[in-house]
């Protein structure tokens, strides 16, 4: 009896001792991993920077303010569609200022005749063009802008059985407003005036000068490279 009691206790001796090691072998229950979400990154602006290039169209209305050397006045007002193209380049500044430069080129559809103590006039441009600086304030993917610089175009008289023609050079004014429809495509909506000064022609013998100054209003699409 006193073996077997002996036996019983080396062995929960044993079996104590062991107990530790045992502990070590059992798998402890895994630390929950913590997840970290990765920062939103905030939406970036529409990035007016880049070349363009367009077509618009519009209606044109102005003055000839024209005279005949001993027979008066010939001032006539005129008006008529225009259509054309321009191309450009945009420089974002800052998130809010835009720079950029502008070149355009425009049919017209302008010309006006007037008769004055029997002789007639008539005056008219087919074409006309710009080379403008352009500053604006942008909200994102909407801009407002002036512009401003050299304005050319041709110019016509044909009386007295005979014709003169001149390119005309002057300056032009304007704004506007454009906005981003897609990356790529922007749309606009602008005024632009010009002062083409004065030009002089004979005409069988006459003198006569023509003076032409010019308003259009356009609706045009640019596709940003």
């Amino acid at each position: 009896m006193k073996r077997f009691a002996f036996a019983g206790l080396a062995a929960a001796t044993l079996a104590g001792a062991n107990a530790p090691a045992l502990a070590a072998d059992l798998a402890l229950p895994a630390e929950p991993v913590e997840v970290y979400e990765a920062p939103v990154e905030p939406a970036r602006g529409f990035d007016w920077t880049g070349f363009y290039v367009g077509g618009n169209l519009g209606w044109g209305w102005g003055n000839f303010d024209n005279y005949a050397s001993g027979s008066g006045d010939f001032d006539r007002f005129a008006n008529g569609v225009q259509g054309g193209g321009h191309a450009g380049y945009n420089l974002q500044i800052t998130p809010n200022i835009v720079t950029g430069l502008e070149g355009d080129f425009q049919f017209t559809d302008m010309n006006s005749t007037k008769n004055l103590n029997g002789v007639s006039v008539k005056s008219s441009s087919d074409w006309n063009s710009s080379l403008r600086g352009r500053v604006g304030y942008a909200f994102d993917r909407f801009m407002v802008y002036g512009a401003g610089g050299l304005a050319i175009a041709d110019l016509k008289v044909k009386a007295d059985g005979d014709e003169g023609s001149t390119t005309a050079l002057g300056w032009t004014l304007g704004a506007g407003v454009e906005g981003a429809v897609t990356q790529n495509i922007t749309a606009r909506m602008e005024y632009g005036y010009q002062d083409l000064g004065s030009e002089s022609f004979t005409l069988n013998g006459n003198r006569y000068s023509s003076d032409l100054d010019s308003n259009l209003v356009r609706f045009g699409l640019s596709y940003k490279f």
